[in-house]
């Protein structure tokens, strides 16, 4: 973790400048869940703050459930994203087609305009990272490692979200992207089982990304919409051509008994 995010604590050097300090962190999504925070004397130094002043600001923090602390294992930041649905909910979700039509409407939306957001307020540092996201989704999909590319793929769309420079779209779309890792809408895997598939969905990702690098609102909306036209068409085709294979396996059963 970069020094350079625990800068010096101005002002009155309270718990609570320390306490303000990490919730901006964490509502901007510098700091994500699961981070390891420094260790006490370590952070104490690159705030400038006395530790018994740090400990309570770490024990408010952890009350407001933004920190935990394992035993033994350090403080980390909190997951307050949480689970987007119920275990529950989203068993059943699964069993109603329907829902993932929803879901990619809802997708085709969010992603359009946060593509179009990113592609206006990106700063460079928001444009190299998405470039180098790109680059090691376009390595894994050469090399064959799909779920080190899957990974890329919900990062890229993290990484989206994050260029936009708007809090509550992001977090939004990291909770919405955990259904997205979790396959809890749809099977990437049967989607990729069509020929041409995966690597039209790569070329995809790229003509996102390169109309965000170079601040094409209109371009940047268009691609990612049409990302989520294509997986629309391309899931139904999929569950199609399972069912046709199904129903072909038990005639073929039935004519070999």
């Amino acid at each position: 973790m970069d020094e350079t995010l625990f800068a010096q604590v101005q002002h009155t050097r309270t718990s609570e400048e320390v306490v303000l300090r990490f919730e901006e962190l964490i509502l901007d999504g510098v700091l994500r869940d699961g981070d390891r925070l420094p260790g006490e004397r370590d952070l104490a130094e690159r705030l400038d703050v006395s530790r018994p002043i740090l400990r309570e600001a770490l024990k408010e923090l952890e009350t407001r459930g933004l920190l935990v602390s394992r035993h033994g294992g350090g403080t980390f930041v909190a997951d307050i994203v949480g689970e987007v649905f119920s275990d529950p909910l989203s068993a059943l979700i699964t069993r109603h087609s329907r829902a993932t039509r929803d879901f990619l409407e809802y997708r085709r939306y969010i992603e359009g305009m946060a593509a179009e957001l990113a592609a206006q307020r990106a700063t460079e540092p928001d444009k190299s990272n998405l470039a180098a996201i790109i680059e090691t989704m376009r390595e894994a999909h050469m090399t064959g490692r799909f779920e080190d590319e899957l990974a890329s793929d919900v990062e890229f769309h993290n990484a989206i979200g994050e260029a936009a420079h708007n809090i509550v779209l992001m977090h939004t779309l990291r909770s919405c992207y955990r259904l997205l890792s979790d396959d809890i809408f749809y099977n990437r895997h049967l989607i990729f089982s069509l020929p041409g598939a995966h690597d039209t969905v790569l070329q995809q990702h790229i003509a996102i990304q390169e109309a965000i690098s170079r601040s094409d609102a209109a371009a940047a909306r268009a691609a990612a919409e049409a990302h989520i036209d294509f997986i629309v068409e391309t899931t139904a085709k999929a569950h199609q051509a399972k069912e046709w294979d199904r129903i072909s396996r038990l005639r073929q059963l039935h004519r070999n008994a």
